[in-house]
């Protein structure tokens, strides 16, 4: 009896490893499909929550009015370098802080700074959209009621610089709330973007060289950029803005040309990977302004733009 004890027990392993080695193995589950290349907007923003550190420079060419009645207009140029920093603290969720430094051969000024979020709402497999919010605060170089003129010609010089897109950092003696959408189509390599924002300015210092205690402005654009290859994608933007109010600069204005701005940009963008998080996407784009009052000062507007993503 005592015999047949480890025989029946070696038969009972061998048939157990019999029945496993015929047994078929649960398929590996296939990696995920890694996201669609995303074409960075260059003066709209990201259509989703990021982690970057941005620097984005534009260098404007254009023409003024001479300094005597009569006299010929004279080439100059107006440099706007904005940092920008935005940290994703949840998948969805992205606040972000940005300041600039706008300098002209006569003077320099730093803008405003603005502080405020990004939320990625999904919407399917291929659009996205982004609900923005913004605050600028009028810490700008130029404001109150007897600012320096050299440094308020900087600011002003900055708008146009900046196709008016980023009139919150220049309005350096207004509080500045500034809501905006973002929707985005990305698959195959294309990015099709659309974007509004609405701004409200309000008065906070110089209420003495300032007539306007309060402005409503609007910007809206629309984005599309293709990769050609992995590392390399070229975007072309229209962009809009136009006052909804009327402060008393664009009243003084006869022609009208100062209520609104219609210009178009477009370049290439190089995307490089470093280790396994972080990319590099460094893009050179040309503007023009399509309309006056960019069009007749012969703006020529290349931005350098280098947004570090981790």
């Amino acid at each position: 009896m005592q015999s047949r004890i480890p025989i029946a027990a070696t038969l009972g392993c061998i048939l157990t490893w019999i029945g496993s080695a015929g047994a078929t193995e649960p398929p590996a589950p296939l990696p995920a499909a890694p996201p669609a290349p995303y074409s960075v907007p260059w003066q709209l923003r990201p259509v989703m929550p990021v982690s970057v550190v941005r620097s984005d420079t534009t260098l404007a060419l254009y023409e003024k009015p001479g300094k005597e009645p009569g006299s010929p207009a004279q080439g100059t140029f107006t440099v706007a370098s904005m940092l920008l920093a935005s940290y994703k603290v949840t998948p969805d969720f992205a606040p972000f802080l940005r300041i600039g430094f706008v300098g002209t051969p006569d003077g320099a000024a730093v803008t405003n700074l603005a502080t405020g979020a990004t939320l990625g709402v999904p919407l399917g497999s291929n659009l996205r959209m982004g609900l923005f919010l913004g605050l600028a605060l009028p810490l700008g170089g130029g404001g109150g009621n007897t600012p320096d003129a050299t440094a308020l010609g900087a600011i002003r010089s900055g708008v146009l610089d900046r196709s008016a897109m980023d009139n919150a950092m220049f309005a350096v003696n207004d509080v500045t709330l500034f809501p905006g959408i973002d929707v985005a189509y990305v698959a195959g390599g294309l990015t099709v973007q659309v974007e509004a924002t609405l701004l409200a300015l309000t008065r906070a210092q110089g209420e003495e060289a300032q007539k306007d205690s309060s402005k409503t402005n609007f910007t809206t654009g629309l984005h599309v950029g293709y990769f050609f290859l992995p590392w390399l994608s070229v975007g072309a933007e229209l962009r809009y803005q136009r006052w909804l109010s009327v402060p008393a600069a664009v009243a003084a204005d006869s022609t009208g040309d100062s209520r609104d701005n219609l210009s178009f940009a477009a370049g290439p963008r190089a995307h490089f990977p470093v280790g396994k998080t972080l990319w590099i996407r460094p893009g050179v784009s040309y503007a023009r302004g399509l309309d006056l009052p960019m069009s007749n000062a012969g703006y020529n507007i290349v931005q350098l733009d280098v947004p570090v993503v981790f």
